[in-house]
């Protein structure tokens, strides 16, 4: 397992990934953290409307992360070849592929939004039976149901201009968002300058007018910077049987993960939704918190698409696997350490949030059990993108999928229903799977089966990159599978 680590050691040296890492990695963290941030103040605005609001604007806020896994999958794949291409310089098929991806992400985020938007009080009761929380959260996510489009525009041209190294643009859109979430939300929460106090409603509605601006920054700025495959929508729609094959089939799995893990995740929620109020709202505190982790990672996983994807694009294997390992690891140490931050300034932030009393100690245990376990987690995370950006969806999300719905689903619901163990012990629960995933994805990384290229540059190199370091893939009805 180590003798390609050995032989391809000093490839990519730390001090140069570091400064790469930096140039991508960073700017979509920023942006992340700008966008959890906005959720922050959602919280904390909401939080003087008492804890009712704050669990239910908590609860939304899982939908809306259904809604995300709804349409992650087609991401995932979107970025896999977006980087592989333009490692490769084949502009024509960037432009192709993202006609792809948008069209499939707008069809979840639409099926979403329509359900949230005529169906609110329905959605509210998956997630708890506490029949406040269900009113003021349906009317809530009513309105946030009109931004999910928005949301589906931004996320494709981010993932488009951050796979082809235009990583600053989106994060200016995303400022510019934050600002107005928090100068509408000022505005229309509380009823200032004239407007009524709306409540949680208002929030939903600096929701809407912060994504819509997040989509005019973009457009606006690749517009007057010239910046290829966004706006050149004659290219988008002109599909190529051969590549919308390989496309969907590349999708498939991370389709299939995202799909089923959000369903997992959502399962999950459901038996945390159907607790003590206090510990709702602890929840809906945590899951926001959590959000500033998740930042981190996500700059990581976007850094390892683009930097591994682009290098295996070009056919550089060698390069692409120095780095990968290399990256996982910076990741796990700076994900410890931001857990170690939230914990340090545990006191503050959970009081600003509006949490007392038994809420704020059940939170406070929550932040524990998140910081053990998520270095591991985020460990596994930055594996199976790794996997995803080299042209191999299926070996991560395949394990992640059968240990969801083999181990901790089982585990959570005995817990829960049969045992009735203290919530505390339900919630450690749900990362009970991470440590045996790590050590399965660690073996998979070291042999190198993960490089699978999509791009003509790429296909060219692979055969000689597996004979001189002795890789042999598995053979399926006598035929090699990449």
């Amino acid at each position: 397992m180590n003798s390609l680590a050995g032989k391809i050691r000093n490839k990519t040296s730390l001090r140069s990934l570091i400064a790469m890492v930096s140039a991508i990695a960073f700017p979509v963290a920023l942006q992340n953290l700008l966008t959890t941030t906005g959720s922050m103040i959602d919280t904390i605005m909401i939080a003087s409307l008492g804890e009712q609001s704050v669990g239910a604007v908590g609860l939304c806020a899982q939908y809306s992360s259904l809604m995300f896994s709804g349409y992650w999958g087609f991401v995932g794949g979107g970025m896999l070849f977006f980087s592989q291409f333009y490692g490769a310089q084949d502009h024509d098929n960037i432009r192709r592929s993202f006609g792809m991806t948008l069209v499939f992400m707008m069809i979840s985020g639409l099926v979403f939004g329509s359900f949230a938007v005529f169906a609110p009080l329905s959605v509210m009761r998956l997630y708890t039976d506490n029949e406040a929380i269900q009113q003021i959260g349906a009317s809530y996510i009513r309105l946030v149901g009109f931004s999910y489009p928005f949301q589906v525009i931004a996320m494709a041209q981010s993932a488009l201009l951050r796979s082809t190294g235009h990583v600053h643009i989106p994060l200016i859109g995303g400022i510019c968002a934050i600002l107005t979430n928090f100068t509408v939300n000022f505005i229309l929460i509380f009823g200032h300058l004239g407007f009524p106090a709306m409540g949680v409603a208002g929030a939903a509605v600096g929701t809407i007018v912060s994504c819509i601006v997040n989509v005019a920054v973009i457009v606006f700025l690749s517009k007057i910077r010239r910046i290829p495959y966004v706006l050149d929508f004659s290219m988008h729609f002109r599909w190529k049987r051969p590549l919308l094959k390989e496309y969907l089939v590349k999708s498939a799995p991370i389709i299939a993960n995202e799909a089923l893990i959000g369903i997992g995740n959502m399962m999950i929620n459901i038996v945390l939704g159907h607790q003590a109020e206090y510990a709702i709202a602890a929840t809906a505190v945590f899951r926001t918190l959590e959000g500033i982790i998740i930042a981190f990672f996500s700059g990581f996983s976007n850094a390892a698409t683009v930097l591994i994807g682009k290098e295996i694009g070009a056919g550089k294997h060698e390069e692409s696997w120095s780095r990968a390992y290399r990256l996982i690891y910076l990741c796990q140490i700076l994900t410890l350490s931001a857990c170690l931050a939230l914990i340090a300034l545990h006191t503050p932030l959970l009081s600003v949030m509006g949490l007392s009393g038994d809420s704020f100690q059940t939170a406070y245990g929550m932040l524990l059990i998140y910081a053990a376990a998520a270095c591991i987690r985020m460990g596994n995370w930055c594996m199976n993108d790794t996997y995803r950006a080299g042209g191999d969806p299926a070996f991560g999300s395949s394990l992640e999928i059968l240990f969801m719905f083999g181990m901790v689903q089982p585990a959570i619901h005995l817990a829960n229903d049969f045992f009735h163990w203290p919530f505390l012990v339900v919630f450690a629960l749900c990362y009970c799977d991470e440590p045996v995933r790590y050590i399965i994805m660690q073996i998979h990384m070291y042999s190198g089966r993960w490089i699978r290229p999509v791009s003509g540059p790429g296909k060219a190199a692979i055969g000689a990159f597996r004979e001189k370091y002795g890789i042999v893939m598995r053979e399926k009805k006598g035929k090699e599978k990449i």
